[in-house]
């Protein structure tokens, strides 16, 4: 009989206290294969509503829904095993009141078998947050551009540019940490005004388009992968995936083209 102990997950209260000490590594991952590969390096991994755009076309993460985040959240804790699954609340599903947020959480929770939510917010959402983690639901906050209120916004725009605003930027970020969030991401907000936060704040930041400053990083995979022909201007591309399977389709094609393809022969023989 093996002695081998099972690989544990990493959890919420875990990332918490990485504070201010060893860099937290995060990308986001919507399937099995993909998620398998990010498991070995990431600390945890966000099932993010930018699936809405990523993988379904959509405009925005607006019409992003419950069920289908835990579709892909499903598919995500399946094919990982170490890393903390954290799975987005899409819009409209937590916003009304705690206790709808804590029956579509709860849900998501129970579906999937991620280890904690996020969802997007800071001071308006610190009762939410309170409500949830009280009940046993670990959340991640997230502040600064958040996308679910584009519309709101009127784009996908830096936020902070304005020093007149930073204010209230800081108070989003001190309630959603007195609220019980373990952890805060910080999405495209001024350098400056993001590492004020980080050093100001108990939870750990995770910084996606901000400061080197946070305590962990975070991008969306396809991102990095070169698979967006447009990716955000804070984004280092670290592969070139599109043109690498562009090229792979198109050997493909030229084979099956000139029947140099392998037959069934060739290839079972």
């Amino acid at each position: 009989m093996s002695t081998q102990k099972p690989v544990r997950r990493i959890t919420a209260p875990q990332i918490n206290r990485r504070k201010g000490a060893d860099p937290i590594v995060s990308l986001t991952s919507y399937h099995a294969h993909t998620a398998a590969i990010v498991d070995k390096y990431a600390d945890f991994i966000l099932v993010g509503d930018s699936l809405g755009m990523v993988m379904h076309g959509m405009e925005s993460t607006v019409g992003v829904s419950l069920e289908l985040m835990i579709m892909h959240g499903k598919a995500v804790v399946r094919g990982t095993s170490r890393a903390l699954v954290v799975v987005d609340m899409p819009f409209g599903t937590y916003e009304e009141s705690p206790s709808v947020a804590f029956r579509n959480a709860a849900r998501v929770m129970k579906e999937t078998q991620c280890g904690a939510v996020k969802l997007e917010g800071g001071a308006r959402m610190a009762e939410t947050i309170r409500f949830l983690t009280e009940r046993g639901i670990p959340v991640m906050a997230h502040i600064g551009l958040t996308p679910q209120s584009v519309n709101v916004m009127g784009g996908f725009k830096t936020q902070g540019r304005d020093e007149d605003s930073w204010a209230s930027h800081e108070e989003d970020a001190r309630a959603v940490a007195e609220a019980g969030a373990f952890a805060l991401v910080v999405e495209g907000m001024v350098e400056p005004l993001a590492a004020r936060i980080t050093k100001k704040i108990s939870i750990p930041t995770i910084g996606i388009g901000a400061s080197a400053e946070c305590d962990g990083q975070i991008l969306v995979l396809e991102d990095m992968l070169g698979l967006n022909p447009t990716p955000p201007k804070f984004v280092k591309v670290y592969g070139n995936l599109g043109g690498q399977i562009e090229a792979a389709v198109k050997a493909y094609s030229d084979e099956v083209k000139d029947r140099s393809f392998p037959s069934e022969n060739e290839v079972y023989r």
